[in-house]
This record gives structure tokens, sequence and C-alpha cells, in this order.
């Protein structure tokens, strides 16, 4: 198992990123947008810790800024009908300590707000994650829609509208939903990832 990468981030394409490491191995790896916010400028260093997901057809590498959202994706894949694509939605949509609160409250409604997640996938989330999640503790940090991300290297309009709409469908909202949700947001002037904080908290509201 690959359970660590450090390396130069080469590129950030929302939810995808590339570290290359030491070895001269670039390493694909899809993040939920909670650690793509918190992540560094490409050429910088990175880490993130990864779960490596192996299926008939695919072996995709999924990577988190911290071991505690790592443990909760893997606590998340164990609930039946929800896969690696969804639990990524999950994590995208709210941050760790959030998710706990969720389930903590039984809040059944701010989870159907998340994209592929109906009545039945929240209440099974609820039943079976209650349990899992008793013994956490939740540090109080803000969520993802109030966190500040830095505003350099601003890259056009017209990319940073089509990246945040491909990276919201890459999550699993339809492409007419993550269109809107963008146009509602008004984008001058911010990066791609503040672009699409911004939708997710509309289409969380």
């Amino acid at each position: 198992m690959i359970g660590r990468i450090r390396g130069t981030l080469i590129e950030k394409t929302p939810p995808f990123i590339i570290i290359e490491t030491s070895a001269g191995v670039g390493y694909e790896i899809q993040v939920p947008m909670t650690t793509f916010y918190q992540l560094p400028d490409e050429g910088a260093e990175a880490i993130v810790a990864t779960h490596l997901s192996i299926s008939e057809n695919l072996h995709a590498l999924y990577g988190f800024i911290s071991n505690k959202d790592k443990t909760l994706f893997r606590e998340l894949i164990k609930v039946n009908g929800v896969g690696p694509k969804l639990a990524l939605a999950i994590l995208s949509g709210m941050e760790a300590d959030e998710f706990v609160m969720t389930v903590h409250d039984g809040n059944v409604d701010r989870l159907v707000k998340l994209p592929g997640v109906g009545k039945k996938t929240a209440e099974r989330l609820l039943v079976e994650m209650s349990d899992r999640l008793k013994d956490w503790s939740v540090s109080g940090l803000p969520s993802s829609g109030d966190t500040e991300a830095p505003t350099t290297n601003v890259p056009r309009a017209g990319d940073v509208t089509q990246e945040a709409v491909s990276a919201l469908v890459a999550l699993g909202y339809k492409p007419q939903q993550a269109s809107k949700a963008v146009a509602q947001v008004d984008g001058d002037g911010l990066k791609s990832e503040e672009l699409i904080r911004l939708a997710l908290r509309q289409l969380a509201g």
C-alpha cells in the first residue's frame, strides 16, 4: 500500500493533483476540495496521506491533508452504497469535523445536499457512522466555506470558470447544476479553488 507521498506539487487541476517524488515518479492523486484548499502553490513541496483503491478496472490514489481525513474516508467507504467517489464528494462538501458534528446531530437535511446522497443514503450514513464516530473529538475548526485562500497567480476568468465547473462535475454534481452554482458566484479575480469553495457553499445552501 502507498500510505504517504512527499514531493513537489507539479500540477493542480481540481480534484486532481500530481506530486513528483525525488525518484522522478509523478503520482496522480484525487483529493477532496477540503484538502485542495490547503495545498501549497505548484512548485512547492507537498505531503499527503494516501489511500490506494484497487478495483477490477481501476487503480486510484486518493490523498488527504491529514491522517484524520484519511481515516474518515476509509470509514465512509465501509458504508453500504458509499464508494470512493461519493466519499470524496462528501469530504469536499464539508470538513471532517463538520461531518462528525452532522452525524452526532442526526442532520439528514445537511447530508442530502451533497451530490449523490439521497435520503436513504443519508439515513444509512447516520446509522452506520454514529457508532464509528462516537469517540472522535471535534476540534471546532471553521468549515471549508469559512477558510481564507490565497489569491496569487490568478488565471484568466474563463479558465477559472471552466475548471470550477469541471471540478464540481467530477465530484458528482450534474453539469447544469454545476454551471448554475458557479454562475451565481462573483468569480472576478478568484482562483479556481476559491470559486469552487463558494459554489459548494451555494449548493449546500
